[in-house]
């Protein structure tokens, strides 16, 4: 997967950021058109008989109005681990058929934002304003972290900054193999580079446009030989016929690969999505089988599988993964106490303790 856009457009701001220029340059020979806004975009766009699919093959240069680090999403769930995203890109080329960014995002196109010295500056205030403050901070909530790294070179930017500061940790999160821009890179172990990973059967029939099992664990050995703490998160995880075997096969495949010592954490996540989402689904991927199961009504109005197969799914994958990695912390994502206890055999106290225990790591 290396992502080469089909055409570009720019809007009449990001003509003025250099970030922008820096990135044209970097794909000679491209359609190129100039517009005035990302509604106009997402107009254009909206005249193909599929916008999502035409999307992911436009990349779109903007600024970003507003601020570029939030709260999670995730913020206010039960057991929440306190994570901070930052926003310096929207959508993906990728086309992951449980993606809730079809269905979430106006504009259909792989946007970049070019304002980036603007994103650098927040983060510098937001780290020095609250000095006493541990901040994990991931850049793949509204794209994929590195997918695009090759076109941006923002990692190159991201990854020193963060080295200069003692309460702060990166995480880059990618299903891509993008990581060239990270060697050599003076990270002072303060980023972590992670990996969205799952069975392989998922990853052929519902994960398009990605690299493969082995190429994302190829690229996390070599993110270790380069002194990285490396992350891995099965999320989601998708119940069927066999899932047993196959997840714990995945299991064995990357800890047979990669040191587990240099694992800072592995999570897990049961399938979610809108009602929204379910229709984009069927009507994108009518192949696809994911939304036809023991689904209930959950929080933040996402359909959940019923908690006993959640949980069943956390138990097998919690003891996999401490057989093989005794070490490695293991948590949920988006889950309540009653998963933590029946899935994982307990968890921390409180949200606050998650969040200790995970900064505790790097």
């Amino acid at each position: 997967m290396h992502f080469i856009p089909e055409r570009i457009l720019v809007t009449d701001e990001s003509w003025e950021d250099p970030a922008a220029h820096e990135m044209l340059a970097r794909l000679p020979g491209i359609p190129l058109a100039r517009i005035s806004s990302a509604e106009e975009a997402a107009e254009i766009l909206g005249r193909t008989p599929d916008p999502v699919s035409a999307g992911k093959r436009c990349l779109m240069l903007a600024r970003r109005g507003g601020r570029f680090m939030n709260p999670c999403p995730g913020d206010g769930a039960e057991m929440c681990c306190n994570y901070r995203v930052l926003n310096l890109a929207a959508n993906c080329p990728m086309d992951c058929t449980y993606c809730v960014l079809q269905s979430f995002l106006s504009n259909p196109a792989v946007v970049v934002f070019t304002n980036i010295e603007a994103a650098l500056d927040e983060v510098r205030e937001t780290l020095g304003g609250s000095p006493r403050q541990t901040y994990r901070i991931g850049t793949g909530d509204l794209g994929d972290s590195l997918a695009l790294d090759h076109i941006t070179h923002y990692s190159r930017r991201l990854v020193p900054l963060f080295a200069r500061w003692q309460n702060a940790i990166l995480e880059l999160k990618t299903k891509s193999d993008e990581i060239s821009n990270l060697e050599g890179l003076d990270h002072q172990g303060r980023t972590v580079v992670s990996w969205s990973v799952n069975s392989r059967r998922v990853l052929r029939g519902e994960e398009f446009r990605t690299a493969g099992l082995e190429m994302r664990i190829a690229s996390a050995r070599r993110c270790q030989a380069w002194g990285y703490r490396t992350g891995f998160h099965f999320d989601p995880l998708i119940c069927y016929p066999g899932w047993e075997a196959d997840y714990a096969e995945a299991v064995r495949e990357i800890f047979e690969a990669v040191d587990p010592e240099g694992v800072a954490w592995v999570s897990l996540g049961g399938l979610r999505f809108t009602s929204q989402l379910r229709d984009v689904i069927r009507a994108r991927f009518p192949k696809s089988g994911i939304t036809y199961g023991e689904f209930v009504p959950g929080n933040h109005g996402k359909w959940r599988y019923f908690r006993p197969i959640r949980e069943e799914m956390y138990a097998a994958l919690s003891a996999s993964i401490r057989h093989c990695a005794p070490g490695v912390p293991v948590y949920l994502c988006m889950e309540n106490r009653a998963a933590w206890r029946r899935g994982m055999g307990g968890g921390p106290a409180d949200a606050a303790a998650l969040s200790d225990l995970l900064d505790q790591r790097v």
